[in-house]
């Protein structure tokens, strides 16, 4: 059982079909860390001010306004998962400023991977999770494609329709996550992938002269895709109204990766 945090220095990916095409790169800092563990390097902390930090009212729960691991457990205990050791992967707060546009929580059986809850957020100030499980509570494998509907309004330039394919490839020395949006001959693929390693005060100080600002950076290039989208006359949408329930179950997986 790991209680040190640890850092992924990872890229994300995102590709659209359907017109007007986009895509794009870019490197993110994650970490992953143990929700009930308080020990990390001096540059890091948890529910205070740091360079680098991870709030509970960050995760588990409405935006801003979440309970962390109880959450989590509650989560998972609707699905009969209530024995899982459970990790947080998400970007941290840098000087006090958080915004994911989505973070994992994972859910452990010994070296198994069991279950996943992708809590997704919107700069709009709404959030949606979305669980992911087999059928019959088997470990999630890396060809395992676990598919839910899609509830929540994330893009202007996206409808509120059709379904999220998610894999998982979690192992001791990377994260890889894939998630395809669905929607007739439209979607979006977003992938993350990093390598895991040992969070440390060097590695928070490169993040920052690597990637300033963490999450401030990320909600200005979700703002500079969105005016790219605009100008290549992609239609936009009105935001409805946001789902009243917190979490959105499985409808299928397949082995299909």
């Amino acid at each position: 059982m790991t209680h040190w945090p640890q850092h992924i220095a990872g890229h994300t990916v995102h590709g659209r079909r359907g017109g007007p095409r986009n895509s794009f790169r870019y490197g993110v800092d994650c970490v992953l860390i143990d929700p009930d563990a308080t020990e990390g390097p001096r540059l890091f902390s948890r529910n205070g001010f740091n360079l680098a930090s991870v709030h509970d009212r960050d995760h588990g729960g409405p935006l801003t306004q979440g309970i962390g691991a109880t959450w989590a457990r509650a989560a998972f205990a609707q699905a009969g998962l209530g024995d899982l050791r459970l990790e947080l992967l998400t970007q941290p707060r840098f000087l006090g400023y958080a915004f994911n546009p989505v973070s994992f929580w994972f859910g452990w059986r010994g070296a198994d991977l069991i279950a996943v809850i992708a809590e997704v957020s919107t700069p709009f100030g709404d959030r949606h999770s979305y669980l992911c499980f087999n059928p019959d509570h088997a470990p999630i494998r890396k060809d395992h494609r676990i598919t839910a509907r899609k509830h929540l309004h994330v893009s202007p330039f996206q409808d509120v329709a059709g379904l999220y394919h998610f894999n998982f490839d979690i192992d001791a020395q990377k994260i890889a996550i894939r998630i395809f949006h669905e929607n007739g001959a439209k979607g979006v693929i977003a992938t993350l992938h990093g390598k895991r390693a040992r969070l440390t005060n060097r590695a928070i100080l490169l993040a920052t002269l690597r990637r300033p600002f963490g999450p401030m950076r990320t909600i200005a290039l979700i703002h500079w895709q969105a005016l790219k989208l605009k100008l290549k006359g992609a239609r936009w949408r009105r935001q409805p109204t946001p789902p009243t329930h917190e979490l959105t179950l499985p409808e299928a997986s397949s082995h299909d990766f």
